[in-house]
């Protein structure tokens, strides 16, 4: 299966990296398991942001909320590693849910994975309309 995943999204997700340099970011993707439609940017509440990152509780309230009444679903995360690759951290498979599409941004790549029992394996991708 490849996943698609819109080049707005994406571009959502690399310009949100692209302006805060220093320090993760993170949000959430929206779609179904087999198509990103649209992200959410969400700020993050991590202790320590250079180097980890953690979702609003709030925005992950109102993001379930609103997939209950109707909107999109919630298909996982995304975040950035600025100084790093664009692969997951042991920190990530830590904190990762069985299932979950997580998106890393890092030096203007984009890795995507799944997140399978507290690891990750690549997914394929391609950039849609």
């Amino acid at each position: 299966m490849v996943l698609e995943i819109s080049s707005a999204a994406l571009d959502a997700i690399v310009a949100d990296a692209n302006a805060s340099p220093a320090r993760e970011v993170c949000g959430l993707l929206l779609g179904t398991r087999v198509r990103i439609e649209a992200v959410l940017p969400c700020r993050n509440v991590a202790e320590n942001p250079a180097d980890s990152f953690e979702i609003d509780p709030q925005a992950l309230i109102a993001a379930h909320r609103a997939a209950r009444d109707g909107g999109p679903g919630i298909v996982g995360c995304y975040h950035s590693h600025p100084n790093g690759s664009a692969t997951p951290s042991a920190r990530d498979a830590a904190a990762a849910e069985n299932g979950a599409i997580w998106i890393i941004a890092a030096g203007g790549e984009i890795g995507v994975w799944r997140a399978v029992s507290a690891a990750f394996e690549p997914v394929a991708y391609e950039r849609r309309r």
